[in-house]
């Protein structure tokens, strides 16, 4: 099979679909959004492959590296090829075309991340070019009235509201907490100290589609002990950010962290609460990573009553 490799150009995206059809898996759906023209700000560089066929040109698959906003220390890459054009090297040249573009990267980093789908072909091909897992994620849909509803100091809703508040999503005290979980549970992938700036514009600004928060509160006291004035808040110690979903009916799009300094009980309990409030009426969708450990905890019983389930397949991030 003779096939020419060129850059990526202006409508290689249609050209593509009507060979591809429908993306097989949620990263190839994700990923497709990132085959553009290559470029150098951000760096990006997308390769295509054409087969002639009746002495036409066709595009029957693509490749492309680019630098990640987070996680610094790799790059993400994507390889896609039409399934008649399968096993036959076209993707392995590819990315030995996307792992030398990577080499004269600005950065000077060469390392290679990308997702798949367990058990797929994409998987068996990041396997076999050396790429191993590094993360395991779940889509979680909990039901409502999931767990039973906290009761805060004496139950009344004065004690309720001092611990329990809605806030804007431009909040610097809500940023800076969702910063330090976001690096935190990704230790795996070095994502450094995030600035309130930098989180602003990845989770809290309008066009995320973050469109509210609540934060569950430390008890006053416990917080900053006798002495200190009753009208100051407790810290944060969870937060749940939800996301603007084009159909009502569907789960509510829901970012649910806590304070990484917490006690793993502390982080567990906070956590559950918060989850039981923000579920108690309309279902809630979280994306899991396995590092996340307290809300991986509090879903634990929940998959196995049946009051949770997991929506589509795990996603692995696999790496250098």
């Amino acid at each position: 099979m003779a096939l020419e490799y060129r850059e990526w150009k202006e409508g290689d995206d249609l050209a593509l679909l009507e060979i591809w059809g429908g993306p097989e898996t949620l990263p190839a759906e994700q990923f497709r959004a990132a085959l553009a023209p290559s470029s150098n700000q951000p760096w990006r560089r997308c390769i295509v492959a054409e087969d002639v066929v009746d002495g036409v040109r066709i595009p029957v698959a693509a490749g492309v590296v680019h630098e990640a906003s987070l996680h610094p220390e790799r790059l993400w890459a994507y390889i896609e090829v039409a399934k008649d054009h399968r096993r036959n090297g076209v993707g392995a040249t590819l990315l030995t075309m996307l792992r030398r573009e990577a080499g004269n990267s600005p950065s000077g980093v060469s390392k290679l991340r990308t997702k798949v789908e367990p058990g797929t072909p994409g998987a068996a091909f990041a396997e076999a070019a050396g790429l191993g897992p590094i993360q395991r994620s779940q889509l979680v849909v909990v039901e409502p009235e999931p767990l039973k509803l906290p009761r805060f100091g004496d139950g009344s809703e004065e004690a309720a509201s001092e611990r329990v508040e809605d806030l804007a999503t431009g909040s610097v005290e809500l940023s800076e907490v969702v910063g330090s979980y976001y690096s935190a549970v990704h230790h795996w992938d070095s994502p450094g100290e995030l600035s309130v700036a930098t989180v602003q514009r990845l989770f809290l600004h309008d066009l995320t589609g973050a469109h509210g928060a609540i934060v569950l509160r430390a008890p006053k006291a416990s917080a900053f002990g006798e002495g200190v004035p009753a009208s100051r808040k407790g810290k944060i110690q969870a937060f749940a950010i939800s996301y603007a979903q084009g159909n009502s009916e569907e789960p509510s799009d829901v970012f649910l962290g806590h304070d990484p300094k917490l006690s793993a009980d502390d982080a567990e309990s906070a956590v559950r609460d918060l989850l039981a409030l923000i579920a108690y009426q309309h279902p809630v969708l979280l994306e899991v990573d396995e590092s996340m450990t307290a809300l991986r905890s509090v879903l634990a019983p929940l998959l196995e009553s049946g009051k949770a389930h997991v929506r589509g397949a795990d996603t692995l991030i696999v790496s250098d």
